[in-house]
């Protein structure tokens, strides 16, 4: 664990500029607007360790994949959104020095991300080897309204001196990624000039994406604009810049403002790529910075209106769960159906910043209580975009008969991960997407989506589980064999619980859906029969499945066994690990960690939350005491889960201390790893501990419903959640529950199980509430 960010409700703040602190905190400190987003790197020069970042949504390059040796069925490539040509750089000079963040000597350092306005704010006096010091102050923002602009607001002040200064204001398409995999660079040059902005159009390697980066920029002081007449223009390959030499008073502040447009061929054609980037220079040029700042503002903190958790008496989980959610407001706007989540977002190379099956077991229930319909619905309908992929992918393991196996890892449909025990075994995830299906419709009614894009997919992945499972005649079930379930601290192994659950649940949920389309529209059944080549005989198939899946279980202790074979293990606590055992894949062979006892993350836990309807309280409960004291929660998508059903067993101290895991996670550095990003996929888990564990939130028979308890250290706490015609304020405090419906609908709703009608524009408070 590493605590260098200061507590405030609406701001992350580091103090006092430490070396050894700075990539982690470039993570931390990253902004994005859904389409494009950086890691806080420097403007400056910083010659010290720094993981340079800025990137695109959806344009990737296929690296070559590196594996030991060949299996059949492998991808060809890993793709991963690379780091993109860099527009920030405004760098200074002072005489022979360069203000070099990592060699000056730093005092007054202030770093400020305002999670109200979404913003970067920095502030420092800086000390060069020859005793000048120098005054700079940034504001920083990628526009939320014009999601191809970004901007900079830069102060600098010679704070005891007088003298001419440098100013080198560039763009660098001379990018690379620390995790390629053979240090190869993705970018060719394909144009650039100075006239009449300058700019870079770059392409990518392969995948063949170009990239348009358009600068420009203005000088101010003492609130006039004026132009420095002496400069240097530089250039060469994938690289241009401007040097303006100032005449610098001492104590007069000079501005400089930079703006940036940045437009792919995602959007436009490429004859059309400079003309749109210049369009939107002339635009901010002409309203001024200080104008699309407060417009960008403005449209933050309306955001906030539908998102925000508030949180009275601990300033350290307030922090945490509105610094969740502002990542994954960043992240994700659903204003482009062809993008999806990145496990790391737009805060680092890691995980390749492609899809996993983290967006529909995690992300998706944020976004349906937080955004309108069509944004989460844009996340569901991804995969049925990528169906026809996800049948190739099962044909080249050997499916067919239109059986969809969706990837683990994807940036297009195409599988792209290249470990064995996860591309080939982690199958699990296909059961995520079904659910993902029922999900979206419960909480939404929007039932249509079945027949117009669902059934299809639930088809697909049904033949897959029929597919891939096998009858045993020794054990007269059918069994399945080889997985790799979430606990990924445990490979190929024989029958894992969750994997078969989810896999029988898909198909029965496949029946019904089917049952439904066909009484509903006929029409539409026979479509989607043709288009799939379905008969229905496939169902008899199906349903003898599930009428005889084999699933481990623990006569003794009267637990559902996570595989076969995990009885053999010995079982220990993960309390007796030692701190410098943990965590356990930085510190153990993968041979030791395959025969401990010991659990990545949430893998009974994980099919308790999703299928609680099937399973009393008790069976709920004595499943999770067994599991969560051998699970060590290094990934960052356990503790949420194992929060979440700890509130719902009312174990509610288990509850709360693992939701400040799951919350902190990367503001603490829990797992020693921020530096390479943050766990944005796994941040609205976070969000799901507050509104799903503490506040009970479920949808029932066509009903919202809450069960709500207050944590021991909060006063209070609140959250708002959009249910289909209506915007809910739900409020917690000690002897009281409020629910405000904020709409002009009239809502009928559980609490505690007791049924309530909230009228238009009213409020319902109920008095003695448990709290703990």
């Amino acid at each position: 664990m590493k605590r260098f960010i200061k507590y405030s409700e609406w701001e992350i703040i580091e103090e006092n500029f430490i070396p050894e602190n700075n990539e982690a905190a470039e993570s931390i400190f990253s902004i994005g607007n859904g389409k494009m987003g950086h890691r806080a790197n420097f403007e400056e020069f910083y010659s010290g360790k720094t993981l340079q970042g800025n990137y695109i949504s959806g344009v990737y390059y296929p690296d070559k994949t590196r594996v030991g040796w060949w299996k059949n069925g492998y991808p060809d490539y890993f793709a991963k959104i690379i780091n993109a040509p860099d527009w920030r750089g405004i760098k200074i000079t002072v005489g022979k020095n360069k203000l070099d963040l990592f060699k000056c000597k730093i005092s007054d350092f202030k770093r400020v991300l305002n999670m109200k306005h979404g913003y970067l704010y920095k502030h420092l006096l800086a000390e060069l080897p020859d005793g000048k010091q120098v005054k700079v102050e940034s504001f920083r923002f990628l526009s939320i309204v014009n999601d191809e602009l970004g901007a900079i607001k830069y102060l600098i002040t010679p704070f005891n001196f007088s003298s001419e200064i440098q100013v080198l204001i560039d763009i660098d398409a001379d990018v690379s990624n620390k995790d390629s995999n053979y240090g190869e660079k993705f970018w060719t040059e394909v144009d650039k000039s100075f006239v009449p902005y300058p700019y870079i159009v770059a392409q990518t390697k392969k995948t063949f994406f170009n990239l348009c980066t358009a600068i420009n920029y203005s000088f101010e002081q003492d609130g006039e604009e004026f132009k420095p007449t002496k400069f240097l223009s530089y250039e060469h390959e994938k690289y241009l810049g401007y040097k303006f030499f100032i005449n610098a008073e001492q104590q007069k502040t000079i501005t400089i403002y930079k703006f940036a447009a940045v437009t792919s061929s995602l959007n436009y054609s490429n004859d059309a790529l400079i003309e749109h980037a210049f369009a939107h220079l002339e635009n901010a040029s002409e309203v001024g910075f200080d104008e699309l700042f407060d417009e960008h503002k403005k449209v933050w903190s309306n955001k906030w209106t539908d998102a925000d958790v508030e949180i009275s008496g601990d300033i350290a989980a307030q922090q945490a769960i509105r610094f969740n959610i502002f990542n994954l407001l960043q992240t994700y706007t659903g204003k482009d159906e062809r993008l999806n989540i990145g496990p790391k977002g737009f805060t680092g190379e890691k995980y390749g910043g492609v899809t996993y099956w983290d967006t529909e077991a995690y992300c998706l229930p944020f976004y349906l209580s937080t955004s309108p319909q069509n944004v989460a619905q844009n996340l569901v309908k991804y995969r049925y975009k990528h169906l026809q992929k996800a049948i190739e992918n099962a044909q080249k393991l050997g499916f067919n008969n239109g059986a969809a196996l969706f990837p683990m890892v994807t940036i297009n449909g195409e599988e792209c991960h290249n470990e064995w025990e996860i591309t080939f075994e982690e199958i699990h995830r296909n059961g995520a997407i079904a659910y993902a299906i029922y999900n979206y419709v419960t909480y939404t009614g929007d039932k249509d989506y079945l027949s117009d894009f669902g059934l299809e997919v639930l088809i697909a992945i049904s033949r897959f589980w029929k597919q891939r499972v096998n009858f045993s005649e020794q054990k007269q079930k059918y069994v399945m064999l080889g997985v790799t379930g979430p606990n990924e601290y445990e490979n190929n192994v024989n029958n894992n619980w969750y994997t078969s659950t989810i896999a029988i649940w898909t198909l029965k949920y496949t029946i019904e859906v089917i049952n439904f389309v066909k009484n509903k529209n006929i029409d539409d059944f026979k479509r989607i029969s043709v288009a799939s080549s379905f008969y229905e005989n496939e169902i008899e198939n199906w349903q003898k499945i599930i009428d005889n899946m084999y699933l481990p279980f623990d006569e003794k202790r009267n637990i559902f066994l996570q595989q076969d074979g995990f009885l053999d293990k010995e079982f220990l606590n993960a309390q007796s690990l030692l701190p410098q055992e943990r965590p356990l894949h930085q510190n153990w062979s993968w041979d030791r960690i395959l025969r401990s006892c010991f659990i990545k993350q949430a893998d009974v836990v994980q099919g308790l939350f999703f299928f609680e309807n099937n399973f009393d309280e008790q069976t709920i409960k004595r499943n999770f005491d067994f599991y969560e004291s051998m699970t060590v929660h290094e990934s960052s998508l356990s503790a949420c889960t194992h929060s979440i059903v700890a509130s719902k067993i009312k174990n509610y101290k288990k509850a709360y201390e693992l939701y400040l895991r799951t919350a902190r996670l990367d503001l603490d550095d829990y797992n020693n790893e921020v530096k390479e990003g943050l766990h944005v996929t796994s941040m609205a888990g976070t969000w799901m501990s507050v509104v799903y564990g503490f506040g009970g939130m479920r949808v029932k028979d066509g009903k919202i419903s809450f069960n709500p308890f207050l944590p021991e250290k909060w006063n209070s706490y609140s959250f708002k959640i959009l249910y289909r015609n209506c915007k809910l304020e739900i409020i917690v405090k000690k002897d009281e529950v409020s629910i405000i419906n904020h709409s002009d609908a009239e809502i009928d709703l559980l609490i505690y199980d007791n049924e309530h009608d909230i009228l238009p524009n009213d409020e319902l408070t109920l008095v003695g509430l448990l709290s703990i």
